[in-house]
């Protein structure tokens, strides 16, 4: 079964390997400063899931230069997509945005910039700065939906309605940014049906990309407290293949998926342990790919 990948989409964009280099702007979010909530969503990291982004203090150019040298072994020559991951990366006063975004994107090794955020943190200003560095390199938007169903938003405490996701979507689409839409796999009472709906509903609304993420038990998270009492269990590993068999199977070929899985810091995974092998699970994935 063919899809088209983010690494493909590079290639075909740039002609190149591009690799992402994450950057942490500093930047909180609604639902950790008390303007929607403190505990952030249920299932995010103290890290804002940016675990492995580099250090706030750092400048964002001595940020990318650091994850230069992370794969400096693997490219030699090569380019590079500034990925702000960390946290809320729209959720900040526009000449703050514009500052942190413009060193990243002038940078002569950055060739596009990548900005994680919330669909209710983008005002018209801050789309319409995102749509003037557009006009200089390529920038894509990830939006945090991780479901279109109402119940289970409530649960992770998102924070928001699935309309506010929608209307983002279309002013994005207009200023034409590309936008990337992140869903969790495997939420507590969820169904197979229920996670195919909302990969189906991302696609038909006009998502440039989609990221499928397996859902992880991290130390810290209230998440991992209603775990550890019981009240859900994770998928396995054989669940979790066909699952995404399914999800590729409906999304259309123009549809980048950015990724298939993700990784927690191994320091904090408490379940499932077997994503920890990234290797052994991106091989397992392929395999159910193929199979007839």
């Amino acid at each position: 079964m063919t899809y088209y990948s983010f690494n493909q989409y590079l290639k075909d964009t740039f002609g190149c390997k591009i690799y992402k280099t994450s950057i942490n702007a500093g930047f909180t979010c609604p639902n950790r400063d008390g303007t929607l909530g403190t505990g952030g969503c249920i299932f995010c990291s103290a890290g804002g899931s940016g675990d492995f982004a580099e250090n706030a203090l750092l400048s964002v150019t001595e940020q990318i230069e650091n994850g230069k040298k992370r794969v400096e072994q693997k490219i030699k020559s090569g380019k590079y997509i500034a990925y702000f991951q960390a946290f809320t990366n729209t959720y900040a006063p526009v000449d703050v945005l514009k500052e942190k975004f413009s060193e990243a994107i002038t940078h002569p090794d950055i060739v596009g910039m990548s900005v994680a955020t919330r669909p209710d943190c983008l005002p018209d200003q801050v789309i319409e700065l995102l749509k003037n560095l557009n006009n200089t390199k390529p920038v894509f938007v990830e939006l945090g939906l991780q479901t279109i169903h109402e119940e289970s938003a409530e649960y992770i405490r998102r924070g928001y309605t699935l309309d506010v996701y929608d209307n983002a979507l279309k002013k994005l689409k207009a200023a034409g940014i590309n936008v990337v839409t992140h869903i969790i796999l495997g939420l507590p009472g969820e169904t197979k049906s229920d996670m195919l709906q909302s990969v189906d509903y991302v696609c038909k609304a006009g998502t440039n990309g989609i990221k499928l993420q397996l859902l992880h038990v991290l130390k810290g998270t209230d998440l991992a407290a209603d775990y550890l009492q019981g009240k859900f269990e994770t998928l396995s590993l054989e669940e979790y293949t066909e699952i995404i068999k399914a999800c590729v199977a409906i999304i259309p070929k123009h549809v980048v998926i950015h990724r298939l899985t993700g990784d927690g810091a191994k320091k904090d995974l408490i379940a499932p342990l077997w994503s920890a092998d990234k290797k052994k699970v991106l091989n397992r994935i392929n395999k159910k790919l193929n199979e007839i």
